[in-house]
């Protein structure tokens, strides 16, 4: 039986081609509005953002690991380890 291996990276050419039309899209539409000084924005990409808030806590956990102040409770972790395999049956 022969597999086909052409077009392995189908989903990122099929990627590429809407990204490369929304920018052709863009790029006709300020041409439209007579404006040719308009500048055309390309595709957002995702990102993430961080408070200062999560920075400080993530700092303050790991100084507490650190310095040994930090607790675990066994039980409560044994019993979250157990049902997370429980749920995996």
């Amino acid at each position: 039986m022969a597999i086909n291996i052409n077009n392995l990276n189908s989903n990122s050419q099929v990627q590429q081609n809407q990204q490369a039309q929304v920018k052709q899209e863009l790029t006709q539409s300020a041409l439209q509005s007579g404006n040719n000084k308009t500048q055309v924005k390309s595709a957002s990409q995702d990102s993430v953002s961080i408070t200062p808030q999560a920075k400080q806590l993530n700092e303050l956990q790991k100084k507490a690991i650190n310095d040994g102040d930090y607790k675990v409770d066994a039980e409560k972790l044994a019993a979250s380890i157990a049902n997370f395999e429980f749920k995996l049956v």
